[in-house]
């Protein structure tokens, strides 16, 4: 314990002599309490490998996950896990070139007394080109895997693992690798828009942690949000609950769900809730009933005859009229599952959309840099693991300062941390580390019911003109007469 930790004790005790003579009691317990709050963050720290793991990817837990996946490679001056560091680096970075990345590391090895090395960029780019997409993808979904896997039942709901389910896009530079890969909308105009990727992930409600990502075309066959949910329904498990939006309300997944253990609660879709009547089917509450669905008529195109064939010809599961919104759910019991518990957990949804948002805004991943498909890729999942390493702290520093990681500000950490990585070699991990999880825990996310705030912005933007033409022509243009005026 520290001497001002120790000095703050004897100063508490001190002044017990001069207080009523409950007080003295109430004075005890919390001093009681924060004994037990300090060896609770000092076991939690001893256990740690989240800065291990962030800085060198050798943390005792994931070492030999690490290892098991590693290519087979020459000893060079930026190895996988070197390499896979440094690009981890960029993604929490505010400059994410390459050539800052690069200029860190030869000022770290001069420090160090090591050898100087070149601030040229050719040898990591060719790193990061040889780092597997498939290790970078396996450590991601590792990672959010285990911390859901660790989680205390306190953080489920009525015993499940509740699972989010949502969809988003980035953007990609604009090359003709990109473009043939994941084109642009139709509705942009050739050399004016920029090629679009699709994202779906699942994501655990109780940690924030992510399990899994798919990702695909923003438009056509197999681009989808349904399509893309389906080729990851493996990372669920029998028991979990997945909430998602009206989206994903349909015949199929939830007979696809229901075959696997797995309970649904999702808003229903808007076209069916015009012809929502609660008179009919067997009527649990004030407009809450059971209605039996009926199989499609019409086989999907993207489902093949054999699978079709196999679904059930119908399916029953509950309707229900709450906070506004009409949900359908495989949880059918109403003592099980009350209405009002419903709705509460409905309101849960939400917070995907803040998990996507810390990933592309505060992360900075809404704009990928990398030029090629398959870089994009491993970009997209190398953001992923820094969210899941970033949400290991946070998880963390919640067990051992008795709070749930969703009261933790997900910015705060990233800042904490970026904070802790900028003075790690004047600080001694083993004596200080454990202050970490304190320093996390102490911003809190206050609750905020019924916020709203306009979506405008008050800033004006610079009253350049739109480009409207290719950007090849428009250098000609500009070559020729030189540049447009600005817009008043």
């Amino acid at each position: 314990m520290s001497k001002k930790a120790g000095s703050m004790r004897d100063k508490l005790e001190l002044r017990i002599n001069h207080l009523s003579p409950e007080e003295p009691a109430r004075m005890h317990d919390a001093i009681g309490r924060s004994r037990a709050q300090q060896q609770r963050v000092r076991s939690y720290a001893r256990n740690s490998d989240a800065y291990a793991f962030f800085n060198l990817l050798t943390g005792p837990e994931l070492l030999d996950k690490v290892e098991s996946i590693l290519p087979a490679h020459r000893e060079r001056l930026f190895p996988p896990t070197e390499a896979l560091s440094m690009f981890l680096a960029q993604a929490l970075s505010q400059d994410r070139s390459c050539q800052m990345a690069v200029d860190q590391v030869a000022v770290k090895r001069l420090a160090a007394g090591m050898s100087r090395c070149s601030t040229h960029t050719g040898a990591y780019c060719g790193a990061r080109k040889r780092l597997p997409t498939n290790m970078v993808r396996t450590l991601a979904c590792h990672t959010g895997a285990s911390i859901s896997a660790h989680a205390p039942q306190s953080w489920r709901w009525h015993g499940h693992p509740v699972r989010l389910v949502d969809g988003t896009t980035v953007t990609m530079p604009d090359t003709l690798a990109n473009q043939s890969a994941y084109p642009q909308p139709d509705s942009q105009k050739p050399g004016l828009g920029f090629p679009i990727c699709r994202i779906i992930g699942i994501v655990c409600l109780g940690s924030g942690a992510l399990l899994n990502v798919a990702m695909g075309r923003y438009q056509g066959k197999g681009g989808d949000e349904q399509s893309l949910l389906r080729s990851i329904l493996d990372t669920l498990e029998g028991g979990d609950l997945l909430l998602g939006d009206a989206n994903f309300a349909t015949y199929f997944l939830l007979c696809a769900l229901r075959e696997r253990g797995i309970e649904a609660v999702f808003e229903q879709h808007g076209s069916r809730q015009r012809t929502t009547d609660f008179r009919r089917g067997h009527r649990l509450g004030a407009r809450d009933h059971l209605i039996v669905l009926p199989k499609p008529g019409v086989k999907p195109d993207w489902m093949n005859q054999a699978d079709y064939d196999r679904a059930p010809c119908s399916l029953v599961v509950r309707e229900l009229r709450t906070g506004g919104k009409t949900l359908v759910t495989t949880l059918i019991c109403p003592k099980a599952t009350s209405k009002a518990a419903l709705k509460l957990l409905y309101k849960e949804r939400w917070h995907i959309e803040l998990d996507l948002r810390n990933i592309k805004t505060t992360l900075a991943m809404e704009q990928l840099s990398c030029r090629t498909p398959s870089m994009a890729i491993k970009e997209i999942w190398v953001y992923m693991l820094a969210y899941n390493l970033i949400r290991l702290m946070m998880a963390q520093a919640a067990l051992a300062n008795d709070c749930l990681p969703r009261e933790i500000s997900f910015k705060h950490t990233v800042q904490i941390w970026i904070a802790w990585t900028q003075h790690a070699m004047q600080i001694d991990s083993q004596d200080k580390f454990q202050g970490l999880f304190v320093l996390i825990a102490q911003q809190r996310v206050s609750e905020r019911p019924g916020r709203i705030e306009p979506r405008a912005i008050k800033r004006r933007p610079k009253n350049y003109p739109i480009l409207d033409k290719p950007r090849t022509i428009m250098r000609k243009h500009v070559q020729e007469h030189g540049h447009p005026k600005k817009v008043k």
